[in-house]
């Protein structure tokens, strides 16, 4: 009986098959990785808003543009290049930790990650918006109440069309979809775990279907770019699997191959937003993450890759909000090149506060609070049992003695007979 074994064995048998299911991959290279990826996001919107928006250039833009979207072939203005890191590194970094966990702890964690400073920024953009300093991420002028609310649990972006207050956070849809995808298919992740990427792919695929042949009254263009989005996720998922030795590598080559061709089949049918080759650039992404994930070099432990990499969040989620004000009143006085640097120094400063007084410690007590109630759930459960194996345990030790009925039982006197 469970009631007889000592709860230090259960819990270390449990241990020992949840690093069975889910081996853990050392991934010391993720904050360099997420320290390019900040620096291509602030790159790629920079550029949109310099080139597409007020008809000039940079310097910096000219070199970037010559090496790696004219020579290495990457999107114009290195759109997706950032995101699609953060997205690979997200099936890659989170998968391990969806299989171990259990469902109800999994979410909660993430999304303690996520909403407090989401939050907190939308909030910022709302008023931004309101007091006229900042416009909206669409063709709105401004926000009704009931939109706002719907902002504050990424609602806006699934009308139709969008009302976007800050455009970055569409990416949290689709973190926020892979999560409840890895909840719903826990199960399938702790025994054929490769069936999620390739049934994943299909889904994508049916959705981006969906979009394109209903009626357009009926369409949701947001989910073609969720579903367009996806296959960055799965890759990251799939180098997990692959390195956890957890999947034969015919199959990674498979499941990576089945979510490249979403990528083809969204480019193809005109799903994304920046030209046509994202292909090539998702496939330099994984490139990158397979060889410098598992780096452990030097360049890692630099202050300025550890600081930035540690609020990599705080800055993507703050960066639209500054960039567009302090660029446009500080480029009289300090020209192009001292306006980008009043940028970056003003978004570190607001990325700073927002992760010291909002990110850690949000994060941090809800998942104290989400490890006190699964304590207390754990020891609940196991107290039921310890009382359900009592009972038994009593039922069967109290059970009376079974006698025929109708037989009656006589002693005979020593020496005599019967008969």
């Amino acid at each position: 009986m469970s009631a007889l074994i000592p709860a230090s064995k259960t819990r270390d048998f449990k241990e020992s098959t949840t690093r069975e299911l889910a081996p853990r991959v050392d991934f010391g290279g993720a904050n360099l990785l997420r320290f390019l990826a900040v620096l291509t996001v602030l790159y790629s919107h920079i550029s949109f808003y310099l080139v597409d928006d007020l008809g000039t250039s940079w310097w910096g833009i000219d070199v970037v543009t010559g090496v790696l979207i004219d020579g290495a072939g990457l999107n114009n203005h290195l759109s997706f290049l950032g995101v699609a890191v953060f997205m690979t590194l997200t099936g890659a970094l989170i998968t391990r930790s969806a299989i171990r966990h259990s469902p109800r702890k999994f979410l909660l964690n993430r999304l303690g990650r996520l909403l407090p400073a989401f939050w907190v920024a939308i909030a910022a953009a709302i008023i931004l918006v309101r007091l006229g300093i900042n416009g909206m991420f669409g063709p709105q002028d401004g926000v009704s109440n009931v939109e706002a609310v719907l902002s504050f649990f990424l609602g806006g972006f699934f009308l139709n069309p969008q009302v976007a207050v800050l455009g970055v956070a569409w990416t949290l849809a689709v973190q926020v979809t892979f999560y409840l995808a890895c909840v719903f298919a826990r199960p399938i992740l702790r025994e054929k775990p490769i069936i999620m990427p390739l049934a994943g792919a299909a889904i994508c695929v049916l959705v981006l279907l969906y979009n394109l042949y209903v009626p357009q009254p009926y369409a949701v263009p947001m989910l073609s770019k969720i579903a367009a989005t996806m296959p960055t996720v799965f890759l990251g998922q799939i180098i997990y699997l692959g390195w956890a030795r957890l999947v034969d590598w015919r199959w990674i080559v498979i499941a990576a191959f089945a979510q490249m061709e979403v990528v083809r089949f969204a480019t193809e049918y005109r799903v994304y937003w920046a030209g046509d080759r994202y292909l090539w650039t998702i496939a330099f992404v994984t490139a990158c993450v397979v060889l410098f994930a598992r780096y452990d070099g030097k360049i890692n432990n630099w202050a300025v890759v550890r600081w930035t990499a540690q609020r990599s969040y705080t800055i993507y989620l703050v960066h639209t909000l500054v960039l567009y004000r302090v660029y446009e009143n500080a480029m009289g006085p300090l020209g192009k090149t001292g306006a980008v640097i009043a940028f970056v120094v003003v978004m570190a400063l607001v990325a700073e506060a927002l992760y010291r007084w909002v990110d850690v410690p949000g994060a941090r007590k809800i998942a104290a609070w989400t490890d006190k109630t699964e304590k207390v759930r754990a020891e609940k459960r196991a107290a039921e049992l310890a009382a359900s194996d009592a009972t038994t345990s009593a039922a069967a030790t109290t059970r009376e003695p079974r006698v025929a009925s109708g037989h009656v039982l006589v002693r005979r006197t020593s020496g005599s007979r019967i008969g």
